[in-house]
């Protein structure tokens, strides 16, 4: 029996002056009585839950700039000739004109070897050649003399024959005489050894005093030239298509770095494509040219190269770290200007250094999440740290 039956059965009588309250008044007043306090007791067991507070996050714009396709590969530098000084005739060293590591200049005297065997084995040839030249004109002058006896039958005609056969061995005699003189002087002029190319002089291999051979080891130093100096690299076999096709159109520039944190680079150009693909490892090697007047690149060196074979110039970028990969593809977290979080799909394209070009999905002066994004969800409300970056004036937020 609930309590409405148990007030109702007892006929109670309320009230002042004898007047009975009706069946249907007391109905109606402990109905509202009831509802009341369900109402209050629904209340009391089921608090309302507080708002959640807002999610702290970093933001930054995207922007429109420029945006080169860089491809990158490691290098190594080498220099653009590099020579083995070495002696072309044996003897002692007996004077070294520079010292180890000095730049050198093409045609710079180097090295001089004991002349003396040379000067003399010159003025020997020399010698043998005069006296071979004074029998050759005296059989010259026979040879006049016979043919005009001949003409008269003085002489025979084997007598002649043989006067001209002299004057011709003798002749011959002179000019192998004129060879053996070109040799002492070759070899007299090789006693002093000169710079070949212009460059950087390496350790010196071999000292004063001590006898080389020609064309012996050690070479006597080697001559690098930096400047200009190359850095060969390699790219991957799919990448070559694109770098012919542009190669084919103009020069392509060069960044060489010594680290990932250089922010200095030095700038050269594309100078030579392979022939080609390298099976073994299915890349084409490059070599690229710099002209190296600071001398920042060295022989033996890696480095980190940048190959750009052409700049986008109106592109959006975000900071990488603001792109994120979902199931449907990748998206970043924009804030309206509401202070809400709202999840944008992108078509996130190549990266840029520290920045990722966006196709598709969102225009330059958009507020995109870089730090905070793994507590939010799509409505969530933010709290800018930092204070709240609006829009660039002039570019809109929304999307594209």
């Amino acid at each position: 029996m609930t309590l409405l039956d148990s007030l109702l059965r007892g006929h109670a009588r309320l009230g002042t002056g004898g007047r009975i309250i009706r069946r249907g008044a007391v109905t109606r007043a402990l109905t509202g009585v009831l509802t009341g306090i369900a109402t209050v007791s629904g209340a009391c067991g089921k608090p309302s839950a507080p708002p959640k507070p807002p999610v702290a996050v970093t933001v930054a714009h995207s922007e429109r700039g420029e945006a080169p396709f860089i491809v990158t590969a490691n290098g190594i530098v080498e220099p653009l000739q590099s020579v083995d000084v070495q002696s072309q005739v044996g003897g002692v060293l007996l004077k070294v004109h520079f010292r180890e590591g000095d730049e050198v200049h093409e045609g710079q005297l180097l090295f001089t070897i004991g002349p003396r065997p040379y000067e003399a084995a010159l003025r020997q040839a020399e010698a043998g050649l005069a006296r071979d030249v004074a029998q050759a004109e005296n059989a010259k002058r026979d040879l006049a003399r016979f043919a005009a006896l001949v003409q008269k039958d003085y002489v025979t005609r084997a007598q002649a024959d043989q006067a001209a056969a002299n004057a011709t061995a003798l002749a011959a005699v002179v000019d192998a005489d004129r060879a053996a003189v070109a040799t002492a002087k070759f070899n007299l002029d090789n006693a002093t050894i000169r710079a070949p190319i212009a460059g950087k002089t390496g350790s010196l291999l071999v000292r004063e005093g001590n006898l080389v051979r020609a064309g012996g080891a050690p070479p006597l130093v080697v001559i690098n030239q930096l400047r200009p100096i190359l850095v060969r690299f390699s790219v991957p076999e799919r990448d070559f298509p694109q770098v012919q096709r542009y190669a084919a159109r103009t020069t392509l520039p060069v960044r060489a770095l010594h680290s990932a944190s250089d922010s200095q680079p030095v700038r050269g150009t594309l100078s030579f494509v392979d022939n080609g693909v390298d099976t073994t490892t299915g890349t084409v090697t490059l070599k690229a040219r710099f002209a190296n007047d600071d001398r920042q690149l060295w022989p033996g060196q890696f480095v980190r190269v940048e190959l750009e074979l052409f700049s986008e110039k109106n592109a959006v970028l975000v900071p990488t770290e603001a792109v994120l990969t979902g199931q449907d593809g990748t998206f970043v977290f924009t804030v309206d200007d509401n202070g809400t979080a709202v999840m944008t799909k992108v078509i996130a394209g190549r990266q840029v250094g520290d920045r990722t070009v966006i196709e598709q999905g969102i225009d330059a002066g958009a507020r995109v999440v870089t730090d905070g994004q793994g507590k939010l969800a799509p409505g969530s409300k933010v709290d800018i740290k930092g204070g709240a970056a609006a829009p660039p004036a002039g570019k809109g937020g929304g999307a594209r």
